[in-house]
C-alpha cells in the first residue's frame, strides 16, 4: 500500500517505547502508537472529516499532536501544520486558502480561530488535553488505513519568499516515504537508535526528519517540549542521535558541553540555517564529534548531506542524497562549472508535486525537464560537495526560523520618521544569521 502510515509501521515492536519523557517515563509504546492513531482517526471520522479534507493544527508540541498527525496520514487526510507564532492575519489567510474542515487550536485561541473563519474548531493544550483529546479518548481504535496513491497529498506546509502571499507546498505520501528511506540509509539509522528530540513539530526539520526516521525504524524518541541547554546536556547520555539548528549548538557550547556528555552519541546533525565553520570546529574540539550538516527545504525535504563515512566538510552541506539529482545553472539555464556560483535546481521523488491552488507559481518553479528551482545560490567544490552561498530571494534564516525582509520593512516603514528601509541578513555566531535594517530617515527625525 502507498499510504505512508503503512510504510512507517512495518518495523514496529508493540512493547518498544515510542516516546519517553526527560525523566525516563514511557509516554507511549508502539502499541500505544497504533491504538492512539486509530482513536484519533475514529474521532476525525465522527466529525465528518473525509480523505482529502484538510486539518489545520496550531498547537504546542505534545505526544497527542504526533498521534493526530499520524492519524491524518493513516486516514488519507491532509495535515496542515502551522507555526505557533503565526498571528491573526496569517491565520486568516491560511483558513481562506486551505479551507480546513477542522482547525485544532490552543484553548485560549479557539474563539479567535472561529472568528477568523474556521468552520469547525477543536482544542488541544500543551499537555495534550482538550476537546479533541476528549473525543478521541471516547472513540474506538479504528484499524483502517486509507488506500492512497503515492501522488496524493499528505501534508501542506506553507512557505514564502520575500514577496507575495505564502504558498502551500503539497507534500505527497511518496515524497515522505522516499525521503525517509533515503535518510535512514544515509545516516545508518536502526531500531537501536534513541533520538533526542527538542525541535518544534510544525516544520520539515522537527516533524518530518525528527519523527519519521525513528518511526520508520521503530526506534525510541526522548520527546522534550522545547530546547533547553541544561536539559539537553542531562539527556545526551541516554541518546544516540541529536538534531538541531546552529543556534542549538552555540548554546550547548556556551553551556559547557564536553566529551563526558557525548559518550553514547553517534550522530549530531544540523540544518534549517547555515552552520558557521567556527561552530563546527569548536564543537569538534569540545566533544570529539563532527556535526553532519545537511540541506533541505520545505518543498523538497532533504536534498544533500555530509556523509556518515567520509569527510564532513565545514561550510558545505555535503553530497546529493541517493535518488536526488541536482544541477547548478546560470540565469539562462546552462550548467556552470565547479566552484562557480549559480542557481541550484533539484529533481527527485522527494520534490513536492506543486503549490496548493497556485498552478501558475507551480509551473514557474519547475524547468521544462522537471527540475525544481530552489531559489538558492550554490556552488560545488573540487570533490562535488555543495556549498550554499546565498539566496535569490534574500530570505533570512535566523535561529532556524524564516525572516522575510518585506515583513520587517513594512513595520519599520510605518514610523513617520522613516523614508525608506532595507532589511538584510548578516553572519551571526549564535543565530547563523542576524537581521540588520538599513534606514533612510527623514530630515525631521
Amino acid at each position: 500500500m502507498s499510504n505512508a502510515f503503512t510504510q512507517f509501521t512495518q518495523n514496529h515492536r508493540p512493547e518498544k517505547p515510542f516516546l519517553t519523557s526527560a525523566g525516563g517515563e514511557v509516554l507511549a509504546t508502539y502499541a500505544d502508537f497504533e491504538t492512539e492513531t486509530g482513536r484519533y482517526l475514529d474521532a476525525l471520522s465522527a466529525l465528518g472529516i473525509k480523505p482529502g479534507d484538510r486539518v489545520a493544527v496550531q498547537v504546542e508540541k505534545s505526544p497527542q499532536v504526533l498521534f493526530l498527525y499520524f492519524a491524518c496520514l493513516r486516514g488519507g487526510i491532509i495535515y496542515l501544520a502551522l507555526n505557533t507564532a503565526y498571528q491573526k492575519e496569517e491565520i486568516r489567510y491560511f483558513i481562506e486558502d486551505a479551507e480546513p474542515a477542522l482547525f485544532v487550536a490552543d484553548p485560549a485561541k479557539a474563539t479567535e480561530a472561529a472568528a477568523l473563519g474556521a468552520k469547525l474548531v477543536h482544542t488541544m493544550d500543551r499537555d495534550g488535553t482538550g476537546s479533541l483529546r476528549d473525543l478521541a479518548s471516547r472513540s474506538t481504535s479504528s484499524d483502517h488505513v486509507e488506500p492512497v496513491s503515492v501522488d496524493d497529498t499528505a501534508v501542506i506546509l506553507y512557505t514564502s519568499g520575500t514577496t507575495g502571499r505564502p504558498k502551500g507546498a503539497m507534500i505527497t505520501h511518496g515524497n515522505i516515504v522516499s525521503n525517509t528511506r533515503t535518510l535512514c540509509q544515509a545516516w545508518q539509522w536502526s531500531s537501536t537508535d534513541v533520538m533526542l528530540h527538542a525541535l518544534p513539530i510544525f516544520h520539515v526539520h522537527g516533524l518530518f526528519v525528527g519523527t519519521h526516521l525513528p518511526v520508520m525504524e521503530g526506534s525510541s524518541i526522548i520527546f522534550l517540549p522545547q530546547f533547553q541547554p541544561a536539559e539537553i546536556l542531562n539527556q545526551l547520555p541516554n541518546a544516540t542521535v541529536f538534531m538541531g539548528v546552529p543556534t542549538y549548538y552555540t548554546r550547548l557550547l556556551d553551556a559547557g558541553i564536553n566529551q563526558s556528555h557525548t559518550t553514547t552519541m553517534r550522530l549530531f546533525t544540523s540544518g534549517s540555517a547555515p552552520l558557521l565553520p567556527q561552530t563546527f570546529a569548536a564543537f569538534e574540539e569540545a566533544t570529539g564529534h563532527t556535526i553532519v550538516e545537511r540541506y533541505g527545504m520545505t518543498e523538497t525535504g532533504m536534498n544533500t548531506s555530509n556523509p556518515i563515512a567520509g569527510p564532513r566538510k565545514p561550510g558545505t552541506v555535503g553530497l546529493p542524497l541517493e535518488g536526488v539529482l541536482y544541477r547548478i545553472v546560470d540565469d539562462e539555464g546552462s550548467p556552470v562549472g565547479r566552484m562557480t556560483p549559480g542557481n541550484l535546481q533539484v529533481k527527485g521523488p522527494n520534490v513536492l508535486k506543486g503549490y496548493w491552488r497556485k498552478p501558475e507559481q507551480t509551473a514557474a518553479s519547475f524547468s521544462e525537464d522537471g527540475y525544481f528551482d530552489t531559489g538558492d545560490i550554490a556552488e560545488t567544490d573540487e570533490d562535488g560537495y555543495v556549498k550554499i552561498v546565498g539566496r535569490e530571494k534574500d530570505l533570512i534564516i535566523s535561529g532556524g526560523l524564516n525572516v522575510y525582509p518585506i515583513e520587517v520593512e513594512t513595520v519599520i516603514n510605518r514610523d513617520p520618521g522613516v523614508v525608506e528601509s532595507a532589511v538584510i541578513g548578516v553572519p551571526h555566531t549564535d543565530f547563523g544569521e542576524a537581521v540588520i535594517a538599513v534606514i533612510v530617515c527623514s530630515d525631521q527625525s
